[in-house]
């Protein structure tokens, strides 16, 4: 055990008052007791944070530059801030010291990833019981058989004090936040961010550090189960539809967002889903309305948790008023779902699809990827950024983010691109780019893509009927298009087509196959010939 794990056990044992894994309805009526949240008329408790935690603060996440670290993080991402160990050390210790002025603290025990052979135990150690409440949630329960995880030779402390600020200036100039991962000592410290979705990132990013190690590819994607136990993989980022294309009725939920793919098969990481309430439509989302605001269950039996959301002081909800944040979220355990795999394990993925939200409007709805077409479209992570993932966004915006998830992916991107090859090798999955974007024109001319014509097109790619039909070569974007899809009108899926000008669908497309070019040289130029080819642009 660190020193610094010593001095927090020292610290706790001080204590006269220190829960420990206390039971549910403890945890929530200690919510209550302490105004940490409201009760809704459903029963789930409704918090609302500083201005400053609406959200994730990029910059004010740090990853600890030592030991191993040094050469797998790929620190020439923008995403990977580093401080030295001096200087976690020094916010460790600020803890402390805020720690020994609190009446009470809660500890919870619980494991990162369904599969125990592979999952990692993290004790979460903090002054607030909503933040418990949402680690018991978001993390699982831990299994009898953790000791012969591969990854358990010491746990994960996370120490999370969300109201005390470090001093303004010390990590970064007019901000009180800190979060920090020290994957050498396992050790992560978050001070001054109430988001509540700091503890879900700060825990998935150790896990994408930690897992290569091992020949686990990690991957932000959601996953489900056919009748017939074909797994599929849906991987996307904030706003291009994954929770909702995952949520399917003729197929078991695994997850919604963070899984693993080992030589066993897929497991989700989690114990619950965190998702998005802005606009929230019950017809497209039932499921996550029913269990948020449908079902009436007394607070103490319930545990959901809605983030920052509109409520009036009559009960009701606007979940169009983005006046607090356009993030606003909830919180909630995946048995509250009605169709969910409970061992959140799955076989080895039959389909991969990637999900891009295309705002030029000049990638087709649907296309097939080959195994160097799937390396550098994983790598890449294109999409737009939508309203309310990151401050500023007002708009849909062109961007890259490698794996579809580039701030929790911390190694070199090697590491991942080479096991996905591996693994698709090995398997044999069929991968497919879905874009869930914009048709007929960019953003501000053309129409989002109609979910009932995308969910078509994904049911086709994971029955395998997209498998019998003929496909043409797309030279700009180097991807197989389909001539035909059942149950979508052919001419669509040539986005061409649904242009009024087809000369501004030209120089549009091209404009995005050079923006490929400029990103993958300047990011990537280091990578396999193989890779590089099939990028757009060249």
């Amino acid at each position: 055990m660190s020193d610094l794990k010593n001095q927090l056990e020292n610290t706790l044992n001080a204590f006269a008052s220190v829960h420990k894994n206390p039971a549910r309805t403890e945890l929530i009526q200690s919510v209550l007791d302490r105004n940490e949240a409201v009760k809704t008329p459903a029963g789930a408790l409704l918090t609302w944070t500083p201005p400053e935690s609406t959200g994730r603060s990029p910059k004010d996440t740090f990853i600890v530059k030592h030991g191993a670290s040094v050469k797998n993080v790929d620190w020439s991402s923008p995403a990977a801030n580093a401080i030295s160990p001096d200087d976690f050390d020094e916010m460790w210790n600020f803890a402390l010291e805020k720690i020994e002025t609190k009446n009470e603290m809660f500890v919870m025990d619980r494991v990162i990833g369904a599969d125990a052979k592979s999952a990692l135990a993290v004790k979460v150690v903090t002054d607030q019981a909503l933040t418990c409440v949402f680690a018991d949630n978001m993390f699982r329960p831990v299994p009898d058989e953790i000791g012969k995880s591969i990854l358990e030779n010491d746990e994960f402390t996370l120490l999370s004090l969300p109201y005390e600020k470090i001093p303004a200036g010390r990590l970064r100039p007019d901000s009180g936040i800190c979060v920090a991962m020290d994957f050498e000592r396992k050790l992560g410290l978050i001070l001054g961010s109430a988001y509540l979705g700091s503890l879900k990132k700060l825990m998935f990013t150790t896990m994408n550090y930690f897992l290569p190690e091992h020949k686990i590819l990690p991957l932000h994607c959601s996953g489900n189960e056919g009748k017939s136990g074909d797994t599929a993989l849906i991987l996307g980022l904030s706003g291009t539809g994954k929770t909702t294309l995952s949520a399917d009725p003729a197929r078991a939920l695994l997850g919604d967002d963070e899984h693993s793919w080992s030589d066993d098969g897929v497991a989700n990481f989690e114990n619950g889903c965190y998702a998005k309430l802005i606009d929230l439509n019950p017809k497209k989302e039932p499921e996550i309305h029913r269990i948020v605001f449908g079902e009436k269950i007394p607070a103490l039996e319930n545990g959901v948790i809605i983030e920052n959301a509109m409520m009036f002081p009559n009960g009701e909800f606007d979940l169009a008023d983005d006046r607090i944040t356009a993030n606003s979220r909830t919180s909630y355990t995946l048995d509250r779902l009605k169709n969910f795999k409970p061992s959140s394990v799955g076989g080895h993925p039959k389909t991969i699809l990637f999900l891009t939200a295309d705002a030029n409007g000049v990638l087709p709805p649907v296309a097939k990827l080959d195994e160097n077409q799937a390396m550098l479209w994983f790598l890449m992570g294109y999409t737009s950024k939508l309203a309310g993932t990151e401050t500023g966004i007002t708009e849909p915006k062109s961007a890259f983010s490698r794996f579809f998830g580039e701030p929790f992916m911390p190694r070199k991107p090697e590491h991942y691109t080479d096991l996905l090859k591996e693994k698709m090798a090995t398997h044999g999955a069929h991968v497919y780019l879905v874009n869930t974007g914009w048709s007929g024109g960019a953003y501000g001319e053309g129409k989002r893509m109609d979910i009932a014509i995308t969910r078509k097109i994904v049911d086709a790619a994971l029955s395998g009927d997209l498998e019998n039909v003929e496909f043409r070569t797309d030279d700009r974007f180097h991807v197989q298009v389909p001539e035909s899809c059942p149950g979508v009108d052919a001419e669509m899926l040539d986005p061409k087509n649904t242009w009024k000008n087809p000369a501004d669908f030209e120089k549009r497309a091209d404009q995005l196959a050079a923006d490929f070019a400029t990103h993958f040289e300047k990011n990537f130029s280091h990578l396999p010939e193989e890779i590089s080819r099939e990028c757009p642009g060249k």
